[in-house]
């Protein structure tokens, strides 16, 4: 799960064992994923979208403020409307918390990457639901692929490297929102063992 080791992004925030913990819950997850994608928000907006009450969404939005995931967006509110935004546009986890000697953070760790892994299929589920919504184009420009490869540990790390600077390269050249046909795209990696036994 560790990040190449490149110019570090400033957009990109690394986990530690308190940030962890502040973010390791499932709807601060949806939250913030929310925020990231969407732009801007109040809480009774992302109340309403992910079909939670506004009490919950404004709890959980003041816990990620307090450990630096969102913060108030001045320029969108009016009058008592809190507007939040996310501070940064992605998280670097770092398998070492795994392997924390508090089995607390041990604890965040896992349900971290458990929420990571059950919002890869949400996505995958919601674009087969809807991709009969979407252009002839998009639907050919799609992709949803796995191949088996037999590699050693350290080609699979290199493969892993690989990928992520090819997507990092395509990040350079992003298009912005006048663009014809531009649409935010996500990307799922999974490089994973599987025993054959």
């Amino acid at each position: 799960m560790d990040e190449p080791q490149e110019p570090r992004d400033p957009q990109v925030r690394s986990l530690d064992a308190r940030s962890l913990r502040g973010l390791a819950h499932p709807l601060r997850m949806q939250l913030l994923n929310a925020l990231r994608r969407g732009g801007p928000a109040t809480a009774s907006q992302l109340a309403a979208k992910l079909g939670e009450s506004s009490g919950a969404t404004s709890y959980h939005l003041r816990q990620l403020a307090a450990h630096g995931f969102v913060e108030d967006a001045p320029e969108r509110g009016k009058g008592r409307e809190r507007w939040w935004k996310a501070v940064h546009q992605g998280v670097r986890f770092d398998d070492a918390l795994l392997r924390d000697r508090d089995p607390v953070v041990r604890g965040a760790a896992d349900l971290f990457l458990h929420e990571v892994a059950n919002q890869h299929t949400q996505e995958l589920a919601t674009w087969l639901g809807t991709g009969d919504d979407w252009s002839e184009e998009w639907r050919r420009a799609s992709d949803m692929s796995d191949w088996t490869l037999r590699l050693t540990p350290e080609l699979a790390e290199e493969l892993v490297h690989r990928m992520h600077a090819l997507v990092e390269g395509y990040r350079a050249r992003a298009l912005d929102d006048g663009t014809p046909d531009v649409e935010q795209v996500r990307v799922h990696t999974h490089v994973i063992p599987v025993r054959t036994d």
